[in-house]
């Protein structure tokens, strides 16, 4: 079993359920993606503290298959912060049949772009909320 721990904080946890399954009986991969943006886009909105859009997904593989029953763990990490952007690295491990090993099963890197109530760019805020 491989030592790999989780980078970043967790940020979403759901189940995976049959209704999200291909023929085969895997989660689809792209489920598993909204799940990744899902996550991503509470982490870029937390720290821009507004509204964000993704602009882009980066160097995704997937490494092993999410089963029906798998809790999906989904962590953030801000990778780095530009005038209007972040971007925000996103691992996806499991819990096998809900209690069982921790596996990691992708990772992305995620950009976004802070925008107004009218969709155009604005600075990301210095102040990242923290004491």
């Amino acid at each position: 079993m491989s030592q790999e721990r989780p980078r970043g904080e967790l940020t979403i946890r759901t189940m995976a359920m049959p209704a999200d399954t291909n023929a085969a009986g895997d989660i689809f991969g792209g489920w598993v993606v909204s799940q990744m943006d899902f996550a991503a886009g509470i982490a870029a909105g937390q720290r821009a503290h507004g509204r964000v859009v993704t602009i882009a997904i980066d160097a995704m593989k997937f490494i092993r298959p999410v089963k029906v029953g798998d809790v999906v763990c989904v962590y953030t990490f801000i990778e780095k912060i530009g005038r209007t952007s972040m971007q925000i690295h996103v691992e996806a491990w499991v819990l096998r049949d809900r209690y069982g090993e921790h596996e990691k099963v992708t990772d992305a890197l995620f950009t976004f772009v802070a925008v107004n109530a009218d969709g155009h760019p604005v600075p990301v805020s210095k102040d990242n909320g923290e004491n």
